[in-house]
């Protein structure tokens, strides 16, 4: 006995006018992408660093403060 497929066409995917259509990226944009991708992720890492030394540095004062009394 042999397995019957299934004879209903599957839906082709509407085209929408909208998107440009694919292509290939060379992989010298691939890696200028990924340069691009760490060089923001690198800057909000800095800028979280920021302010975590700020509220550091408040918490020392705080603490010689306490220490003083």
């Amino acid at each position: 006995m042999s397995v019957q497929k299934p004879t209903t066409p599957k839906a082709a995917p509407a085209k929408t006018e909208g998107r440009k259509p694919w292509r290939r990226k060379t992989p010298v944009e691939v890696v200028l992408e990924q340069a691009d991708k760490l060089k923001a992720e690198i800057a909000e890492t800095e800028e979280e660093l920021k302010t975590k030394r700020k509220q550091l540095l408040k918490f020392e004062e705080a603490r010689k403060l306490f220490e003083g009394m």
